[in-house]
């Protein structure tokens, strides 16, 4: 069989494969509103972004780099990975700590509309990016980890 032949049946086989991945991976955006625009931290990894559920958890001295806001389809999002996409937006800011504010779920009426319609109903959640200067050797460390 043909060299090109044998790679358009590869493609036709792996593209449901990865549609899905892609589906999978869009499902919850989370945006940024930067509280300083002066305050230039270099990015980490989201493995390095602690997550706490209260600002008293945090239990050291920290400065509020963003409000996080994310958003995805009830069907499609899980609080997980809320949480996954905020710590990675965090990590893009240079934050090396998120405090999760709460997750809204959709009305039970809004689902089974959003169903009928085929629109869908999202969950919405916030937190605050922070970075904890005290914890940026954990972050590195932890970052460092994840590096092969």
């Amino acid at each position: 069989m043909p060299p090109q032949q044998l790679l358009l049946i590869t493609i036709r086989r792996a593209w449901p494969a990865l549609l899905g991945l892609s589906v999978v991976a869009s499902c919850v955006s989370t945006n940024a509103a930067v509280m300083d625009s002066s305050v230039k931290l270099a990015p980490t990894c989201a493995d390095g972004v602690a997550m706490f559920t209260t600002a008293d958890k945090v239990g050291r001295d920290y400065q509020e780099i963003a409000i996080l806001n994310s958003k995805g389809e009830s069907g499609w999002t899980s609080e997980k990975g809320m949480y996954e996409s905020q710590k990675r937006k965090a990590a893009s800011l240079g934050a090396n700590a998120i405090i999760i504010n709460n997750i809204n779920e959709p009305k039970a009426g809004t689902k089974i509309i959003g169903s009928l319609l085929g629109t869908g109903a999202e969950r919405k959640g916030s937190a605050v990016a922070i970075y904890i200067p005290s914890d940026s050797a954990r972050t590195r460390t932890a970052c460092a980890a994840r590096k092969p």
